[in-house]
């Protein structure tokens, strides 16, 4: 296909690929509804409607579910950001764009049922949480990586990144739930958590057919993302406190990252077995296996070792989250 390798060129060659992924979504995805998921009784006016505006005491929840709560919360608010970069990258015709259509309905799912929770409980503060919205939102986030458009490497640089980013949000959700202590808030990040499992198969599945079409560029694409990655939360307000509280605590840290969503998913593509790279696909394999051998060896026994003494550190004050 190296006649035709461009944006347009790699979508078609995979066109039938994500027609089958699209369908098998389908078959698979269960319907269900926000409003099943939210304690409606609980429910209050505030002030403006003669009720009572928020207070501290109202909410039952930890600090720590609040900022994750509120991190998963504001990630998901930032759909319309992602829906943008991803249309870019996939277009909107065929097959792909009722990928894009579908997966951006089910994502504006997660974000309404998630503040539907937080107003209804008096989980957290609601004004403080639009303002960071409003924040979150007019600044979007925007990939440390800048790709050229209508070049492969624009679909498999966003195709890689999605794949590993909806894991790392499935995992994200599910931690936060068994944190609420509260059924209902971990019922509905179980639901949330099922969607983004279901996301991540269709990109995994779609990369997984890329690399047999274009090895080397696939192969580069998933070194610079693995090497570069961010969480689509980075940048919004409070983004480094909430994160660093989440990550001491196991919602999502470095530990898991690489143990739960970096080696099972290269794992699934072969990356360290494949025998079809050229000199660019080597080269950027060599670079990806430096990278995660100092992770291993490295940064993440650096992470834990500090956990465990800011961990104690918290015992000994008596401070718990």
């Amino acid at each position: 296909m190296a006649e035709h390798l461009t944006q347009i060129g790699i979508l078609r060659e995979l066109e039938p690929v994500a027609e089958q992924e699209v369908n098998r979504h389908l078959s698979l995805a269960k319907p269900w509804h926000p409003h099943d998921y939210v304690p409606w009784d609980e429910g209050r006016n505030f002030a403006a409607m003669g009720g009572t505006d928020w207070d501290p005491e109202q909410s039952r929840l930890s600090e720590l579910a609040k900022a994750a709560l509120v991190v998963n919360l504001l990630t998901e608010d930032n759909l319309p950001a992602y829906h943008r970069d991803i249309a870019a990258a996939f277009t909107r015709e065929s097959a792909w764009g009722t990928w894009v259509g579908r997966w951006t309905a089910e994502e504006n799912r997660h974000g309404i049922v998630i503040r539907d929770y937080l107003v209804v409980t008096r989980g957290v503060d609601p004004v403080a949480l639009e303002n960071d919205r409003m924040t979150h939102m007019t600044n979007g986030f925007e990939p440390i990586l800048s790709i050229p458009p209508g070049t492969p490497e624009l679909f498999l640089h966003t195709l890689a990144y999605v794949t590993f980013q909806e894991l790392a949000t499935r995992i994200s959700h599910r931690n936060t739930g068994q944190v609420c202590a509260d059924p209902v808030a971990e019922r509905m990040l179980q639901r949330i958590a099922t969607d983004e499992n279901l996301h991540m198969v269709f990109y995994r599945n779609v990369f997984e057919a890329a690399f047999e079409a274009v090895p080397d560029l696939a192969m580069e694409a998933v070194t610079a993302i693995v090497t570069h990655f961010q969480m689509p939360g980075t940048g919004m307000p409070n983004f480094r406190r909430n994160g660093v509280l989440m990550a001491k605590h196991g919602i999502y840290d470095l530990s898991q990252h690489l143990g739960e969503v970096v080696k099972p998913v290269l794992r699934r593509w072969r990356v360290f077995e494949r025998a079809d790279l050229g000199g660019r696909g080597e080269k950027a394999r060599d670079e990806l296996a430096a990278y995660l051998e100092d992770m291993e060896t490295v940064k993440v026994p650096r992470f834990e070792e500090q956990r465990d003494r800011s961990l104690a550190r918290d015992r000994e004050r008596g401070v718990f989250v």
